[in-house]
Protein backbone atom coordinates (compact mmCIF):
# COMPACT_ATOMS: atom_id res chain seq x y z
CA UNK A 1 0.00 0.00 0.00
CA UNK A 2 2.90 2.36 0.75
CA UNK A 3 4.35 2.05 -2.77
CA UNK A 4 0.95 2.46 -4.39
CA UNK A 5 0.21 5.58 -2.34
CA UNK A 6 3.60 7.07 -3.22
CA UNK A 7 3.04 6.38 -6.91
CA UNK A 8 -0.40 8.01 -6.81
CA UNK A 9 1.03 11.04 -5.03
CA UNK A 10 3.84 11.50 -7.58
CA UNK A 11 1.41 11.06 -10.47
CA UNK A 12 -0.86 13.72 -8.98
CA UNK A 13 2.11 16.09 -8.66
CA UNK A 14 2.99 15.57 -12.33
CA UNK A 15 -0.60 16.22 -13.43
CA UNK A 16 -0.66 19.39 -11.36
CA UNK A 17 2.56 20.50 -13.03
CA UNK A 18 4.57 20.35 -9.83
CA UNK A 19 8.08 18.96 -9.59
CA UNK A 20 8.51 16.02 -7.22
CA UNK A 21 10.42 16.55 -4.03
CA UNK A 22 14.16 16.68 -4.48
CA UNK A 23 15.91 13.49 -3.33
CA UNK A 24 18.04 13.81 -0.21
CA UNK A 25 21.65 14.65 -0.92
CA UNK A 26 24.26 12.05 -0.15
CA UNK A 27 26.74 12.90 2.55
CA UNK A 28 29.69 14.44 0.71
CA UNK A 29 32.99 12.62 0.96
CA UNK A 30 36.34 14.13 1.86
CA UNK A 31 38.30 12.87 -1.16
CA UNK A 32 38.01 14.02 -4.76
CA UNK A 33 39.60 11.73 -7.33
CA UNK A 34 41.42 13.97 -9.86
CA UNK A 35 41.51 11.13 -12.41
CA UNK A 36 37.72 10.94 -12.32
CA UNK A 37 37.49 14.68 -12.94
CA UNK A 38 39.96 14.36 -15.79
CA UNK A 39 37.87 11.58 -17.36
CA UNK A 40 34.69 13.66 -17.16
CA UNK A 41 36.40 16.64 -18.79
CA UNK A 42 38.02 14.58 -21.56
CA UNK A 43 34.76 12.88 -22.47
CA UNK A 44 32.99 16.26 -22.59
CA UNK A 45 35.84 17.65 -24.70
CA UNK A 46 35.49 14.93 -27.35
CA UNK A 47 31.69 15.15 -27.36
CA UNK A 48 31.80 18.91 -27.91
CA UNK A 49 34.47 18.59 -30.60
CA UNK A 50 32.42 15.91 -32.37
CA UNK A 51 29.34 18.13 -32.67
CA UNK A 52 27.07 16.93 -29.85
CA UNK A 53 24.47 19.28 -28.38
CA UNK A 54 25.07 21.04 -25.07
CA UNK A 55 22.30 19.21 -23.23
CA UNK A 56 23.61 15.77 -24.17
CA UNK A 57 27.14 16.78 -23.14
CA UNK A 58 25.84 17.92 -19.76
CA UNK A 59 23.98 14.65 -19.28
CA UNK A 60 27.02 12.57 -20.23
CA UNK A 61 29.39 14.46 -17.93
CA UNK A 62 27.00 14.36 -14.96
CA UNK A 63 26.39 10.66 -15.55
CA UNK A 64 30.12 9.96 -15.37
CA UNK A 65 30.49 12.16 -12.28
CA UNK A 66 27.71 10.21 -10.58
CA UNK A 67 29.15 6.87 -11.69
CA UNK A 68 32.59 7.63 -10.24
CA UNK A 69 31.26 9.28 -7.05
CA UNK A 70 32.31 12.88 -7.53
CA UNK A 71 30.40 14.69 -4.74
CA UNK A 72 28.11 17.61 -5.58
CA UNK A 73 29.41 17.98 -9.12
CA UNK A 74 28.51 21.01 -11.23
CA UNK A 75 29.16 21.10 -14.98
CA UNK A 76 29.27 24.11 -17.29
CA UNK A 77 29.53 23.72 -21.08
CA UNK A 78 30.03 26.66 -23.43
CA UNK A 79 30.71 26.80 -27.16
CA UNK A 80 34.47 26.33 -26.82
CA UNK A 81 35.12 25.45 -23.17
CA UNK A 82 34.07 23.09 -20.38
CA UNK A 83 34.30 23.44 -16.62
CA UNK A 84 33.64 21.04 -13.78
CA UNK A 85 33.44 21.92 -10.07
CA UNK A 86 33.30 19.41 -7.22
CA UNK A 87 32.41 20.34 -3.62
CA UNK A 88 33.96 17.90 -1.13
CA UNK A 89 32.15 19.42 1.87
CA UNK A 90 33.21 19.46 5.53
CA UNK A 91 34.82 22.88 5.10
CA UNK A 92 37.10 21.84 2.22
CA UNK A 93 37.58 24.16 -0.75
CA UNK A 94 35.80 23.19 -3.97
CA UNK A 95 37.93 21.62 -6.71
CA UNK A 96 37.51 23.13 -10.17
CA UNK A 97 39.00 22.16 -13.53
CA UNK A 98 38.49 23.51 -17.04
CA UNK A 99 39.28 22.50 -20.58
CA UNK A 100 39.21 24.42 -23.87
CA UNK A 101 38.13 22.89 -27.18
CA UNK A 102 40.26 24.43 -29.91
CA UNK A 103 39.29 22.21 -32.82
CA UNK A 104 35.92 20.73 -33.78
CA UNK A 105 35.78 17.93 -36.33
CA UNK A 106 32.72 15.97 -37.52
CA UNK A 107 33.45 12.45 -36.28
CA UNK A 108 30.14 10.79 -35.56
CA UNK A 109 31.72 7.36 -35.09
CA UNK A 110 33.52 8.81 -32.07
CA UNK A 111 30.24 10.26 -30.84
CA UNK A 112 28.65 6.81 -30.85
CA UNK A 113 31.62 5.24 -29.04
CA UNK A 114 31.59 7.93 -26.35
CA UNK A 115 27.88 7.44 -25.68
CA UNK A 116 28.50 3.71 -25.32
CA UNK A 117 31.32 4.42 -22.83
CA UNK A 118 29.08 6.71 -20.77
CA UNK A 119 26.24 4.18 -20.70
CA UNK A 120 28.54 1.33 -19.62
CA UNK A 121 30.08 3.46 -16.88
CA UNK A 122 26.65 4.63 -15.69
CA UNK A 123 25.45 1.08 -15.02
CA UNK A 124 28.67 0.09 -13.27
CA UNK A 125 30.26 -1.98 -16.04
CA UNK A 126 33.47 0.09 -16.17
CA UNK A 127 36.06 0.84 -13.54
CA UNK A 128 37.90 4.14 -13.70
CA UNK A 129 41.11 2.66 -15.13
CA UNK A 130 39.15 0.75 -17.76
CA UNK A 131 37.24 3.90 -18.69
CA UNK A 132 40.52 5.81 -19.18
CA UNK A 133 41.91 3.04 -21.38
CA UNK A 134 38.77 2.92 -23.46
CA UNK A 135 38.73 6.70 -23.82
CA UNK A 136 42.34 6.65 -25.06
CA UNK A 137 41.40 4.10 -27.75
CA UNK A 138 38.49 6.26 -28.85
CA UNK A 139 40.57 9.43 -28.98
CA UNK A 140 43.41 7.90 -30.97
CA UNK A 141 41.27 5.51 -32.99
CA UNK A 142 40.87 5.67 -36.75
CA UNK A 143 37.69 6.58 -38.59
CA UNK A 144 35.81 3.67 -40.17
CA UNK A 145 36.68 5.00 -43.64
CA UNK A 146 40.03 5.83 -45.28
CA UNK A 147 40.86 9.55 -45.64
CA UNK A 148 40.65 9.46 -49.42
CA UNK A 149 37.06 8.21 -49.26
CA UNK A 150 36.06 11.10 -46.98
CA UNK A 151 37.47 13.51 -49.58
CA UNK A 152 35.83 11.76 -52.53
CA UNK A 153 32.45 11.78 -50.77
CA UNK A 154 32.37 15.59 -50.87
CA UNK A 155 32.44 15.37 -54.64
CA UNK A 156 29.88 12.58 -54.64
CA UNK A 157 27.50 14.72 -52.56
CA UNK A 158 27.63 17.40 -55.24
CA UNK A 159 27.28 14.89 -58.10
CA UNK A 160 24.29 13.18 -56.46
CA UNK A 161 22.64 16.54 -55.73
CA UNK A 162 23.16 17.60 -59.35
CA UNK A 163 21.35 14.45 -60.52
CA UNK A 164 18.61 15.07 -57.94
CA UNK A 165 18.04 18.52 -59.46
CA UNK A 166 17.78 17.21 -63.01
CA UNK A 167 21.36 17.33 -64.22
CA UNK A 168 22.85 14.78 -66.56
CA UNK A 169 26.18 12.88 -66.53
CA UNK A 170 28.18 15.89 -67.78
CA UNK A 171 26.77 18.17 -65.11
CA UNK A 172 27.24 15.56 -62.37
CA UNK A 173 30.85 14.92 -63.42
CA UNK A 174 31.63 18.64 -63.53
CA UNK A 175 30.05 19.14 -60.10
CA UNK A 176 32.17 16.28 -58.74
CA UNK A 177 35.43 17.74 -60.10
CA UNK A 178 34.60 21.33 -59.08
CA UNK A 179 33.71 20.31 -55.52
CA UNK A 180 36.87 18.23 -55.12
CA UNK A 181 38.97 21.10 -56.45
CA UNK A 182 37.29 23.55 -54.07
CA UNK A 183 37.70 21.19 -51.09
CA UNK A 184 41.40 20.58 -51.78
CA UNK A 185 42.00 24.30 -52.26
CA UNK A 186 40.30 25.00 -48.93
CA UNK A 187 42.45 22.30 -47.29
CA UNK A 188 45.60 23.94 -48.69
CA UNK A 189 44.49 27.30 -47.31
CA UNK A 190 43.80 25.67 -43.94
CA UNK A 191 47.35 24.32 -43.80
CA UNK A 192 48.57 27.88 -44.27
CA UNK A 193 46.44 29.14 -41.38
CA UNK A 194 43.77 30.95 -43.42
CA UNK A 195 40.48 31.35 -41.53
CA UNK A 196 37.64 28.94 -42.31
CA UNK A 197 35.45 31.80 -43.55
CA UNK A 198 37.77 32.41 -46.50
CA UNK A 199 38.24 28.70 -47.10
CA UNK A 200 34.49 28.28 -47.65
CA UNK A 201 34.29 31.44 -49.76
CA UNK A 202 37.01 30.17 -52.10
CA UNK A 203 35.43 26.71 -52.33
CA UNK A 204 32.04 28.23 -53.22
CA UNK A 205 33.67 30.57 -55.77
CA UNK A 206 35.39 27.63 -57.50
CA UNK A 207 32.08 25.77 -57.76
CA UNK A 208 30.34 28.84 -59.15
CA UNK A 209 33.24 29.39 -61.53
CA UNK A 210 32.79 25.89 -62.96
CA UNK A 211 29.10 26.60 -63.64
CA UNK A 212 29.93 29.97 -65.22
CA UNK A 213 32.54 28.33 -67.46
CA UNK A 214 30.09 25.70 -68.69
CA UNK A 215 27.48 28.41 -69.39
CA UNK A 216 30.06 30.58 -71.22
CA UNK A 217 31.04 27.64 -73.44
CA UNK A 218 27.40 27.06 -74.35
CA UNK A 219 27.08 23.85 -72.36
CA UNK A 220 24.10 22.21 -70.75
CA UNK A 221 21.08 24.33 -69.83
CA UNK A 222 21.31 22.58 -66.46
CA UNK A 223 24.78 24.00 -65.81
CA UNK A 224 23.67 25.81 -62.67
CA UNK A 225 23.04 22.48 -60.96
CA UNK A 226 26.83 22.24 -60.77
CA UNK A 227 27.02 25.05 -58.24
CA UNK A 228 23.85 24.10 -56.38
CA UNK A 229 25.21 20.59 -55.90
CA UNK A 230 28.52 21.97 -54.64
CA UNK A 231 26.74 24.33 -52.25
CA UNK A 232 24.86 21.37 -50.79
CA UNK A 233 28.20 19.79 -49.89
CA UNK A 234 29.31 22.99 -48.12
CA UNK A 235 26.15 23.90 -46.20
CA UNK A 236 26.49 23.55 -42.38
CA UNK A 237 23.69 21.07 -41.68
CA UNK A 238 25.40 19.63 -38.59
CA UNK A 239 25.91 22.91 -36.63
CA UNK A 240 22.46 24.12 -37.72
CA UNK A 241 20.74 21.17 -36.05
CA UNK A 242 22.90 21.49 -32.92
CA UNK A 243 22.22 25.24 -32.63
CA UNK A 244 18.46 24.83 -32.83
CA UNK A 245 18.57 21.96 -30.35
CA UNK A 246 20.51 24.14 -27.88
CA UNK A 247 18.00 26.95 -28.25
CA UNK A 248 14.95 24.74 -27.81
CA UNK A 249 16.41 23.05 -24.73
CA UNK A 250 17.18 26.37 -23.01
CA UNK A 251 20.95 26.70 -23.58
CA UNK A 252 20.61 30.17 -25.06
CA UNK A 253 24.26 31.25 -24.88
CA UNK A 254 25.49 28.21 -26.77
CA UNK A 255 22.56 28.40 -29.17
CA UNK A 256 23.45 31.99 -30.00
CA UNK A 257 27.11 31.09 -30.54
CA UNK A 258 26.26 28.13 -32.78
CA UNK A 259 23.74 30.16 -34.79
CA UNK A 260 26.37 32.86 -35.25
CA UNK A 261 28.75 30.17 -36.52
CA UNK A 262 26.09 28.99 -39.00
CA UNK A 263 25.51 32.60 -40.06
CA UNK A 264 29.20 33.18 -40.82
CA UNK A 265 29.52 29.87 -42.69
CA UNK A 266 26.51 30.66 -44.88
CA UNK A 267 27.76 34.23 -45.35
CA UNK A 268 31.11 32.85 -46.56
CA UNK A 269 29.34 30.64 -49.11
CA UNK A 270 27.15 33.52 -50.27
CA UNK A 271 30.20 35.80 -50.54
CA UNK A 272 32.07 33.33 -52.73
CA UNK A 273 29.04 32.88 -54.96
CA UNK A 274 28.41 36.62 -55.14
CA UNK A 275 31.95 37.49 -56.22
CA UNK A 276 31.96 34.89 -58.99
CA UNK A 277 28.45 35.67 -60.26
CA UNK A 278 29.18 39.42 -60.21
CA UNK A 279 32.37 38.88 -62.18
CA UNK A 280 30.57 36.70 -64.71
CA UNK A 281 27.86 39.30 -65.26
CA UNK A 282 30.43 42.09 -65.63
CA UNK A 283 32.30 40.12 -68.30
CA UNK A 284 29.13 39.49 -70.26
CA UNK A 285 28.46 35.86 -69.42
CA UNK A 286 24.76 35.14 -69.82
CA UNK A 287 24.07 34.17 -66.22
CA UNK A 288 20.42 34.68 -65.32
CA UNK A 289 17.57 32.91 -63.64
CA UNK A 290 16.83 31.00 -66.86
CA UNK A 291 19.88 28.87 -66.13
CA UNK A 292 18.64 27.99 -62.66
CA UNK A 293 17.19 24.51 -62.21
CA UNK A 294 13.55 24.11 -61.41
CA UNK A 295 13.51 22.00 -58.27
CA UNK A 296 11.91 18.75 -59.50
CA UNK A 297 8.63 18.36 -57.61
CA UNK A 298 7.90 14.86 -58.84
CA UNK A 299 8.71 11.33 -57.78
CA UNK A 300 10.88 9.13 -59.95
CA UNK A 301 13.24 6.23 -59.24
CA UNK A 302 16.22 8.35 -60.33
CA UNK A 303 15.32 11.19 -57.93
CA UNK A 304 14.73 8.85 -54.99
CA UNK A 305 18.02 7.03 -55.60
CA UNK A 306 19.82 10.38 -55.94
CA UNK A 307 18.36 11.60 -52.63
CA UNK A 308 19.46 8.38 -50.94
CA UNK A 309 22.93 8.82 -52.46
CA UNK A 310 23.14 12.40 -51.14
CA UNK A 311 22.31 11.17 -47.62
CA UNK A 312 24.70 8.21 -47.89
CA UNK A 313 27.67 10.26 -49.06
CA UNK A 314 26.85 12.96 -46.51
CA UNK A 315 26.90 10.29 -43.81
CA UNK A 316 30.32 9.05 -44.93
CA UNK A 317 31.69 12.61 -44.94
CA UNK A 318 30.53 12.92 -41.31
CA UNK A 319 32.34 9.64 -40.50
CA UNK A 320 29.30 7.90 -39.07
CA UNK A 321 29.61 4.26 -37.93
CA UNK A 322 29.21 1.73 -40.73
CA UNK A 323 25.97 0.45 -39.21
CA UNK A 324 24.39 3.89 -39.75
CA UNK A 325 24.96 4.02 -43.52
CA UNK A 326 21.91 1.99 -44.54
CA UNK A 327 19.45 3.84 -42.22
CA UNK A 328 20.88 7.18 -43.42
CA UNK A 329 20.33 6.26 -47.08
CA UNK A 330 16.79 5.06 -46.35
CA UNK A 331 16.11 8.31 -44.47
CA UNK A 332 17.35 10.39 -47.41
CA UNK A 333 15.06 8.62 -49.84
CA UNK A 334 12.13 8.78 -47.42
CA UNK A 335 12.44 12.49 -46.70
CA UNK A 336 12.45 13.19 -50.43
CA UNK A 337 9.30 11.11 -50.94
CA UNK A 338 7.57 12.92 -48.07
CA UNK A 339 8.64 16.34 -49.31
CA UNK A 340 7.51 15.84 -52.90
CA UNK A 341 4.24 14.24 -51.76
CA UNK A 342 3.48 17.23 -49.53
CA UNK A 343 4.25 19.64 -52.37
CA UNK A 344 1.81 17.70 -54.52
CA UNK A 345 -0.85 18.27 -51.88
CA UNK A 346 -0.34 22.02 -52.13
CA UNK A 347 1.81 22.44 -48.98
CA UNK A 348 4.31 25.31 -49.16
CA UNK A 349 8.02 24.33 -49.42
CA UNK A 350 9.01 25.63 -45.96
CA UNK A 351 6.16 23.80 -44.22
CA UNK A 352 6.72 20.70 -46.34
CA UNK A 353 10.40 20.68 -45.30
CA UNK A 354 9.45 21.04 -41.63
CA UNK A 355 6.86 18.23 -41.73
CA UNK A 356 9.20 15.87 -43.55
CA UNK A 357 11.96 16.68 -41.04
CA UNK A 358 9.61 15.97 -38.10
CA UNK A 359 8.85 12.52 -39.49
CA UNK A 360 12.52 11.75 -40.13
CA UNK A 361 13.54 13.15 -36.73
CA UNK A 362 10.96 10.99 -34.97
CA UNK A 363 11.86 7.80 -36.82
CA UNK A 364 15.60 8.41 -36.54
CA UNK A 365 15.46 9.23 -32.83
CA UNK A 366 13.24 6.23 -32.11
CA UNK A 367 15.57 3.90 -34.01
CA UNK A 368 18.62 5.37 -32.26
CA UNK A 369 16.94 4.95 -28.85
CA UNK A 370 16.23 1.31 -29.62
CA UNK A 371 19.91 0.80 -30.45
CA UNK A 372 21.05 2.84 -27.38
CA UNK A 373 22.93 5.21 -29.68
CA UNK A 374 22.95 9.01 -30.24
CA UNK A 375 20.38 10.28 -32.73
CA UNK A 376 22.47 12.84 -34.63
CA UNK A 377 24.28 10.32 -36.88
CA UNK A 378 20.91 9.03 -38.05
CA UNK A 379 19.00 12.26 -38.62
CA UNK A 380 21.58 14.81 -39.82
CA UNK A 381 22.55 12.95 -43.04
CA UNK A 382 18.90 12.11 -43.75
CA UNK A 383 17.86 15.79 -44.03
CA UNK A 384 20.71 16.69 -46.41
CA UNK A 385 18.69 16.26 -49.67
CA UNK A 386 16.47 19.18 -48.62
CA UNK A 387 19.22 21.65 -47.70
CA UNK A 388 18.56 24.89 -49.64
CA UNK A 389 21.45 25.03 -52.09
CA UNK A 390 19.30 26.10 -55.05
CA UNK A 391 17.69 28.97 -53.16
CA UNK A 392 21.06 30.38 -52.09
CA UNK A 393 22.39 30.38 -55.64
CA UNK A 394 19.13 31.82 -57.02
CA UNK A 395 19.34 34.64 -54.49
CA UNK A 396 22.87 35.60 -55.51
CA UNK A 397 22.02 35.49 -59.23
CA UNK A 398 18.95 37.66 -58.71
CA UNK A 399 20.91 40.16 -56.59
CA UNK A 400 23.49 40.54 -59.36
CA UNK A 401 21.10 40.66 -62.34
CA UNK A 402 18.86 43.56 -61.36
CA UNK A 403 16.33 41.85 -59.07
CA UNK A 404 17.46 42.71 -55.54
CA UNK A 405 14.00 42.27 -54.02
CA UNK A 406 13.63 38.78 -55.47
CA UNK A 407 17.17 37.97 -54.42
CA UNK A 408 16.55 38.93 -50.80
CA UNK A 409 13.34 36.89 -50.79
CA UNK A 410 15.24 33.87 -52.10
CA UNK A 411 17.92 34.22 -49.43
CA UNK A 412 15.29 34.58 -46.70
CA UNK A 413 13.54 31.53 -48.14
CA UNK A 414 16.78 29.55 -47.97
CA UNK A 415 17.26 30.54 -44.33
CA UNK A 416 13.64 29.64 -43.56
CA UNK A 417 14.01 26.18 -45.08
CA UNK A 418 17.20 25.56 -43.10
CA UNK A 419 15.59 26.59 -39.82
CA UNK A 420 12.49 24.53 -40.62
CA UNK A 421 14.63 21.44 -41.20
CA UNK A 422 16.52 21.92 -37.95
CA UNK A 423 13.42 22.63 -35.88
CA UNK A 424 11.56 19.71 -37.45
CA UNK A 425 14.33 17.27 -36.60
CA UNK A 426 14.46 18.46 -33.00
CA UNK A 427 10.67 18.28 -32.65
CA UNK A 428 10.83 14.66 -33.77
CA UNK A 429 13.49 13.84 -31.19
CA UNK A 430 11.48 15.65 -28.50
CA UNK A 431 8.44 13.50 -29.27
CA UNK A 432 10.55 10.41 -28.70
CA UNK A 433 12.07 11.84 -25.52
CA UNK A 434 8.66 12.70 -24.08
CA UNK A 435 7.69 9.03 -24.03
CA UNK A 436 11.12 7.56 -23.29
CA UNK A 437 11.13 5.89 -19.91
CA UNK A 438 14.88 5.67 -19.34
CA UNK A 439 17.99 7.53 -20.36
CA UNK A 440 21.41 8.29 -18.95
CA UNK A 441 21.60 8.23 -15.21
CA UNK A 442 21.73 12.02 -15.01
CA UNK A 443 18.80 12.49 -17.38
CA UNK A 444 15.12 11.92 -16.94
CA UNK A 445 11.78 13.65 -16.64
CA UNK A 446 13.02 16.34 -14.23
CA UNK A 447 16.60 16.71 -15.55
CA UNK A 448 15.68 19.61 -17.85
CA UNK A 449 14.88 22.71 -15.78
CA UNK A 450 14.19 24.83 -18.88
CA UNK A 451 11.30 22.54 -19.82
CA UNK A 452 9.29 23.21 -16.64
CA UNK A 453 6.30 25.49 -17.02
CA UNK A 454 6.70 29.08 -16.03
CA UNK A 455 3.95 31.61 -15.51
CA UNK A 456 3.94 35.28 -16.38
CA UNK A 457 7.21 35.19 -18.35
Amino acid sequence: MGRAADRVRRTFQVLMDGAPAEPPEDEPGEQVDPRAMDLVLRVGDLLLASGESTERINEAMLSLALAFELPRCEVQVTFTALQISVHPGQGAMPVTAARTVRRRTPAYWRLAELHSLVQDASIGMLELDEAHQRLAKIKHGLAPYPPWLLVVCFGLIAASAAVLMGGGPLVAGTAFVATLLGDRTAAALARRGVAEFFQLAVAAAIAAGAAVLVIALGGSDRASTIVTGAILALLPGRPLVASIQDGITGNMVNAGARLLEVFFLITAIVAGLGVMVYGAVRFGVDVDVQHLPDFPAFLSPVAIVAAAAVALTFAVSLAVPRSVLAPAAVGGGLIWILYVTLLGWGVKPVLASAIAAVVIGTLGSFYAARRHAPALPYVVPAISPLLPGTLLYRGMVELNTGSPEDGMLSLVGALSVGLALGAGVILGSELVRAFQRVGLSASGRWARPAARRTRGF
